[in-house]
């Protein structure tokens, strides 16, 4: 059996209330730089740039991430004669002693 990484980019944080966190900020820019225009006018798009750097350019991408730091150690891509396939992970030094 032979694991192999995924040949897509990987879009995942190194922890998943880093990655919340993120999101927050990011949709919380997007939205905040239209609802802020009727009431500040045009100044209120200067928090676009900071909701897109906070997502990294892209709200999907962001989504995607989101997906991938939740699975991060949960499901494990194993190919074998060409047919690859997601599998969990095993969790062997999880498990805790029946004692």
């Amino acid at each position: 059996m032979t694991t192999t990484k995924a040949d897509g980019p990987d879009f995942a944080s190194s922890s998943l209330p880093r990655h919340v966190v993120r999101g927050v900020i990011g949709f919380g820019g997007l939205i905040g730089s239209v609802a802020l225009v009727p009431t500040v006018g045009p100044v209120g798009l200067l928090l676009l740039p900071v909701g897109l750097l906070a997502l990294r350019g892209c709200p999907m991408c962001w989504t995607l991430g989101l997906m991938q730091t939740v699975s991060r150690g949960r499901l494990q891509r194993t190919c074998e004669d060409g047919a690859c396939r997601l599998t969990a992970a095993d969790r062997d030094h999880e498990e805790r002693p029946s004692a």
